[in-house]
């Protein structure tokens, strides 16, 4: 399956979060750099040159999310930005943290 290429679907809860051997799966499909935080959550840092740079970063994540109707936890600290992508309503990962991560991956 071809992350890129797949759709996120709206989740209001009521399925299972991915269990380790889900993730380990999808794990392999995303950059090694994402790292899979407590079983639950992917979490990554990206460094620019300057709060510029982190800001337009930000910028061009928040359309990515606004297209797929996922919408990731950034943090901001002056030219790093940290993402984080779980999916709330099952207080876990899913496919749609997954197909995020990998558009992220290509920016």
């Amino acid at each position: 399956m071809d992350l890129l290429n797949e759709k996120c679907v709206p989740c209001e809860g009521g399925v299972p979060p991915y269990t380790a051997e889900d993730i380990k799966v999808r794990k392999h499909q995303i950059d090694p750099a994402w790292e899979v935080v407590e079983g639950k959550k992917l979490r990554r840092e990206f460094h620019r040159k300057d709060f510029q740079g982190a800001m337009a970063f930000v910028n061009t994540i928040a359309d990515v999310a606004e297209r797929k109707g996922h919408h990731p936890d950034i943090h901001i600290f002056y030219s790093t930005v940290v993402i984080e992508l779980w999916t709330h309503a099952i207080g876990g990962l899913s496919l749609n943290d997954f197909i995020v991560a990998a558009v992220i991956d290509t920016l």
